[in-house]
C-alpha cells in the first residue's frame, strides 16, 4: 500500500505533534521538513528526512501530496497559497491568518485553485465532539437555546519570558479562547455578533488575563465564554477531555449546551431530560454516552488525507477557519471599545 507523502513546515511545538503523529501512522509518510533553524535540521537529521532551509523548495524538490504549515500565524496566509498554486493541498494551523483581510485572501486562492484546504481546529476531529453534534442535529435537546464554555488554566510565569506574550494579541483570547469559540460554531452554529470585557488585572501586562464574552448565534440562541490564563481551576477542555497526556486529566466539565428539550454537557457527554411531565417541578433523567477515545491530532491527519484523496470535504474549511478568526478577533474588539461587534461576512464570501 503506498503511503501518502506530507510536507511539514515549521518544526516547532504543533509542527513536532504532526511529525510525530506522521512517523505513527501506517499510511503516512513524512516527506520533508522546511525550518529555517538549527533545531528543525537536527530534527530532520534525526529522522533521517530531506531538511530545507526554505520551504518552497520543499514543495518544488520532495513534490508531496499535501503539507501543513504550522509557521507563525502571519506567514500562514502567503505559505499556503504557495502550496495551493502548485497544486498542494493545505493543512493549516489555528489560527488560519493574522486578520480577516488575509484569511479573505486564502479563501478566494482556494477557489481560484481548486486545491483544498483544511483548517487545524483539532477539536472537531475528537470523537467526543463529533458525537455531540450527531446528538445535537438528532434533535435530542431541541432548539438550542444556550450555550456556555469555561477556558481557565494558571500559565507559569516562566510563559511570559517570551516578549510577545505580554503584548497585545499574544494573550488567551487569541491564543486560547479561539479553540473554544470554534467549537461552539462546530456544534450550535454560526456567530452573528459579540459583547465582551477584558481585565489585565492580575499581571498588568498590555495583554488581557481574563475575558468574558456574551454571543449571539444565527439561530437565536446565546453564549457564554469564559477564558483566564492567571487562575487556578480544573475547568477548561485541555484538563478535562484528556487530549493531551501533558496536562493532568480532570473530571469535570467545560462546556454545556441546553436546549428546549434537554441538555447535553462535554466532555462527558451527558443528557438531561424529561421522560414525563416536563417543567422545573419534574423529575430529569439523565443519560450518557460512551463516547470513544481518539487522538484527535491522528483523526485529523487521517481526514486530511481523505482530503487530498478526495472522498472527503475538508471538516474545517478556509472559510470555515475565517469565520471562527472574525469571532475570536470580535471578542478582542468587543473588549476594546465597549461596543458590540458583528461578526457577518461580505455577500461574497458567505457563498464561496
Amino acid at each position: 500500500m503506498s503511503k501518502t507523502r506530507l510536507a511539514v513546515i515549521g518544526a516547532g511545538v504543533i509542527g513536532r505533534t504532526h511529525i510525530d503523529r506522521i512517523c505513527r501512522s501506517g499510511n503516512l509518510t513524512l516527506a520533508g521538513i522546511a525550518d529555517p533553524s538549527e533545531a528543525g535540521q537536527v530534527l530532520a537529521r534525526s529522522l533521517n528526512v530531506a531538511w530545507f532551509n526554505d520551504y518552497r523548495s520543499l514543495l518544488d524538490t520532495a513534490k508531496p501530496q499535501g503539507a501543513i504549515v504550522a509557521t507563525p500565524n502571519a506567514t500562514h496566509v502567503e505559505i499556503a497559497t504557495d502550496c495551493l498554486r502548485r497544486g498542494i493541498p493545505a493543512l493549516i494551523e489555528k489560527p488560519v491568518a493574522d486578520t480577516v483581510a488575509e484569511a479573505q485572501h486564502l479563501v478566494s486562492a482556494q477557489a481560484q485553485f481548486r486545491t483544498p484546504v483544511l483548517v487545524g481546529h483539532h477539536r472537531r476531529h475528537n470523537p467526543i465532539n463529533r458525537r455531540a453534534r450527531d446528538i445535537l442535529r438528532d434533535g435530542h435537546l431541541g432548539r438550542v437555546v444556550a450555550a456556555s464554555a469555561f477556558a481557565m488554566f494558571l500559565k507559569p510565569d516562566a510563559y511570559f519570558d517570551v516578549e510577545w506574550r505580554r503584548q497585545a494579541g499574544g494573550g488567551p483570547i487569541l491564543i486560547n479562547l479561539i479553540h473554544d469559540i470554534d467549537m461552539l460554531r462546530f456544534l450550535v452554529g454560526e456567530i452573528v455578533s459579540v459583547q465582551a470585557v477584558a481585565s489585565n488585572a492580575v499581571r498588568g501586562f498590555e495583554v488581557e488575563d481574563t475575558a468574558a464574552a456574551v454571543l449571539r448565534f444565527a439561530n437565536g440562541a446565546l453564549g457564554t465564554v469564559m477564558v483566564s490564563d492567571a487562575g487556578t481551576s480544573p475547568w477548561c477542555w485541555d484538563f478535562c477531555a484528556g487530549e493531551q497526556i501533558q496536562y493532568p486529566r480532570q473530571n469535570v466539565q467545560s462546556h454545556f449546551i441546553t436546549g428546549t428539550q434537554g441538555s447535553l454537557s462535554l466532555p462527558d457527554l451527558a443528557l438531561w431530560n424529561y421522560r414525563g411531565e416536563r417543567h422545573w417541578h419534574a423529575e430529569m433523567t439523565r443519560e450518557q454516552t460512551a463516547g470513544h477515545q481518539g487522538d484527535p491530532y491522528e483523526c485529523q491527519l487521517q481526514h486530511f488525507k481523505a482530503v487530498i484523496d478526495g472522498s472527503e470535504t475538508p471538516l474545517c474549511s478556509a472559510l470555515d477557519g475565517l469565520r471562527t478568526l472574525q469571532a475570536t478577533l470580535a471578542v478582542r474588539e468587543a473588549a476594546a471599545t465597549g461596543q458590540s461587534a458583528s461578526c457577518t461576512l461580505p455577500a461574497i464570501l458567505s457563498m464561496e
